[in-house]
């Protein structure tokens, strides 16, 4: 019976192992299918329809970034971005315009070079309101940074993105002196994982450096998203544990869209 009850822990114990290493290895399959299958050379936007010019009734909204900008993990397509916009309609009497331009898989690199393209500044140059969403990709890279987390390698990371995004808002800001920028920051899925403390300190600092970027340029607005899913992430993210899902999308908007004022339209 001793004999039995060892093999028994031991059969239990090999299979809490493969377990573990199957979920792994689905999550980042799945990470890998949503922020690795497009890149820069995928954008999707509206070339040939001509941004309105702004007449103090129409508030247009330009959205730039990653899956998160696309709202991958919402059944209903429409994301944090479009929630924000439903919100806006509802409150604005004139005309509201949303033009999105995000990509599934983008980094910060890619984003660096899109908005040079002169289509992208020329509906930057348009908007009233632009909305980003960048870095999860450059942080957790299709699930690597689990695998072979160390931090000197994290620290080349952190920079890398924090010269990408000081471009970016310079690139944003050259093209429109006056729109709102809204920042969105980084939640952590992982919190709740074995090493959770160690990514939750890590998305801390990432944070931390994007809001002393974002606040070296006028009108940017670094909009927090960590706590929202801290205490209750099962609840707030897509079946592929990663990205959110429709409440967690509708949390971010909640946080984004009272901040859209009709008083920063420029006339």
């Amino acid at each position: 019976m001793v004999f039995l009850r060892k093999n028994s822990v031991k059969l239990v114990t090999s299979l809490s192992v493969v377990l573990g290493i199957v979920w792994l290895a689905g999550f980042v399959w799945a990470v890998q299918d949503y922020y690795g299958g497009q890149s820069a050379t995928g954008l999707k936007h509206t070339p040939e329809r001509p941004v309105n010019e702004m007449d103090g009734q129409e508030l247009t909204i330009v959205a730039l970034g990653d899956s998160l900008t696309r709202g991958t993990g919402d059944e209903t397509g429409k994301g944090y971005v479009g929630l924000v916009t439903e919100d806006v309609k509802k409150r604005f009497e004139g005309k509201v315009t949303v033009h999105n331009l995000g990509i599934n898989g983008q980094t910060s690199r890619e984003l660096r070079k899109q908005v040079k393209q002169r289509e992208v500044r020329r509906q930057l140059g348009a908007a009233d309101t632009i909305l980003i969403t960048i870095g999860g990709n450059d942080l957790f890279r299709g699930g690597q940074t689990l695998l072979d987390y160390s931090p000197g390698s994290l620290s080349k990371l952190q920079v890398n993105f924090i010269q990408n995004l000081t471009s970016i808002l310079k690139d944003v800001r050259g093209a429109n002196h006056n729109a709102t920028i809204f920042f969105v920051g980084l939640y952590n899925p992982f919190i709740k994982l074995e090493d959770g403390d160690e990514t939750s300190r890590v998305v801390r600092e990432w944070n931390r450096l994007s809001e002393e970027t974002s606040a070296a340029f006028s009108n940017v607005v670094f909009v927090p998203t960590y706590d929202i899913f801290q205490l209750s992430v099962d609840d707030y993210l897509y079946t592929d544990r990663f990205h959110p899902n429709k409440q967690g999308y509708r949390l971010i908007a909640e946080r984004v869209a009272p901040l859209i004022k009709w008083e920063e339209k420029q006339e």
